[in-house]
């Protein structure tokens, strides 16, 4: 009566909060999702959730599967590793490049969470090399690079993880503070603050301001993220981020946050691989793990 899918369907219902969000998590169309849900509530003979209600409210029979799915599914989980290492497969290196400054608030509960699970594995993220990731993860010098800008390399492979949202912060005084998006001719007088790297890697220029034909008046750089936060909420410059790194500042009132463009400017994450290790189980299991994390610790994100 019970299935797997229909337990990774309520965690899924449960985490997105709707049955169109909880589609895109488990790759079905909303319309197969709600058959499938009908199908097991005629099944069981009861209903598992109230309709039309968000945040989902689950009923008690739904209560029960989420805590039979909670017990259930990482032990699953558990036996699809263990059946890996019976049949075989050497272990592993993962060394890694981090294309994006931002991306450790997700990035290390993730390395954390896989190495309890594969200590056999040789995890490392190397500091000081001085040379392009992609490049180097197809000279076999890396084995994975999280990046927002693929490139067409021979034998690499991109796995989408999620879809993001870049935002503008600005100062709480600032004239762009509390309207729901900004126009690319509007920060010719602004000074941009930004990561110090390539503009041709930076969303706020390719998918905005260049298409457009604008420059910002000023373009300076900072490391930190905090350290941007600073100078943008002393009112020196304004700074694009992708929206989870500002959900502690905005939930703090530090700073405001605007669309860029009325239909704002949405990128996408991968992780770059070889396409010779997409068969290898620790791989599948650090993509598969890297997509739950974020989605657990990350606000505004979507199913890429």
């Amino acid at each position: 009566m019970l299935e797997l899918r229909h337990l990774r369907t309520l965690v899924a219902l449960r985490d997105a909060g709707s049955l169109v969000e909880a589609a895109e998590r488990v790759h079905l169309t909303q319309s197969a999702l709600s058959h499938q849900i009908k199908d097991l509530e005629e099944r069981l003979g009861s209903q598992l959730f109230v309709r039309k209600t968000r945040p989902v409210e689950f009923t008690r029979a739904g209560q029960r599967l989420l805590v039979l799915a909670e017990q259930v599914l990482p032990l699953v989980r558990m036996a699809e590793r263990d059946l890996a290492r019976l049949i075989g497969h050497e272990p592993g290196r993962l060394h890694m490049a981090i294309e994006c400054h931002s991306c450790f608030q997700w990035l290390m509960p993730t390395i954390d969470h896989f190495r309890n699970h594969w200590p056999e594995v040789e995890v490392d993220i190397p500091g000081g090399h001085h040379f392009d990731p992609l490049p180097a993860l197809a000279r076999e010098q890396l084995d994975l690079v999280i990046t927002a800008d693929p490139q067409p390399l021979a034998g690499v492979y991109y796995e989408p993880l999620f879809r993001y949202q870049g935002l503008l912060a600005v100062a709480r005084q600032h004239p762009f503070a509390g309207r729901p998006f900004v126009t690319p001719e509007e920060l010719a007088e602004e000074t941009l603050i930004t990561y110090p790297v390539e503009h041709t890697r930076l969303d706020v220029f390719t998918q905005f301001l260049d298409p457009a034909g604008v420059r910002p008046r000023e373009v300076r750089t900072a490391e930190l993220t905090i350290m941007m936060m600073q100078l943008v909420a002393s009112g020196r410059g304004v700074c694009a981020l992708p929206n989870w790194a500002l959900t502690e500042y905005l939930e703090r009132d530090y700073v405001k946050a605007v669309a860029l463009g009325e239909e704002g400017v949405w990128s996408t994450l991968f992780a770059a691989i070889r396409e010779e290790s997409r068969g290898q189980p620790w791989m599948e299991d650090f993509l598969r793990t890297a997509r739950e994390t974020s989605f657990a610790v990350l606000d505004g994100i979507r199913p890429a």
